[in-house]
């Protein structure tokens, strides 16, 4: 039998790794000049439509296509949500946010999703772009926290200041401990009702508040 008959199982063959992104606009000068340097990246070719980045041995990892007539992204469409970069610790993460502040990326939303620490930006043309760190050690003990209630209760996250993080970092926090989202539990001791704070695998909230977040929009 042919290893291409093998068509009745149950699952699909997954590919081996995600390549690329390719994106549409109707001015590709600014988009690839901005991939170039949030990446730290470098243009793999170009033509006056077309544009391949890299930043790793792949080819290339995002193309953009110039394209007449595109119109502006529109929020309320159906579509992409972010694209995604990991980093392997923290410590990269906050350092590719603080270079890239110096040349005037700004973030929109820093937050502890329970999974990974992340930083979100947004493009010339308004696509969402996600920079993060896991914070478990392997994909099973995220899994595992995922399927808690935890998670559960709050699948979004909580706020962090990218330069309070910096700052505790600065004065010897380790990173496994700044990764420990918290949550707020009640309990009673004798006849009295306190609330404190459990680390679990992210950040104790900036607002001190511990309200379920919603995802946020560039």
């Amino acid at each position: 039998m042919s290893i291409f008959d093998q068509t009745k199982e149950k699952k699909v063959l997954s590919p081996q790794t995600f390549a690329h992104v390719v994106l549409r606009t109707n001015d590709i000068k600014p988009l690839r000049d901005f991939y170039v340097s949030f990446l730290g990246g470098r243009i793999a070719h170009e033509n006056e439509f077309a544009a391949f980045i890299t930043y790793d041995q792949e080819h290339h990892r995002i193309a953009l296509l110039e394209v007449p007539n595109t119109k502006p992204r529109a929020n309320t469409s159906c579509g992409l949500e972010h694209i995604a970069y990991s980093f392997s610790t923290l410590t990269d993460l906050l350092l590719a946010y603080r270079q890239r502040r110096s040349i005037g990326i700004e973030p929109f939303w820093c937050v502890n999703h329970g999974p990974t620490t992340s930083i979100y930006y947004k493009d010339p043309d308004g696509n969402a772009i996600e920079t993060q760190v896991d914070n478990f050690a392997t994909a099973e003990e995220a899994d595992v926290f995922m399927k808690s209630k935890y998670f559960e209760e709050n699948a979004i996250g909580v706020d962090f200041d990218p330069e309070e993080m910096i700052r505790r970092i600065e004065q010897g926090e380790k990173e496994d401990d700044l990764k420990k989202r918290t949550v707020k539990l009640k309990h009673v001791d004798g006849n009295t009702e306190h609330e404190s704070w459990v680390g679990l695998t992210g950040l104790k909230p900036n607002r001190g508040d511990g309200q379920v977040q919603k995802p946020r929009t560039p």
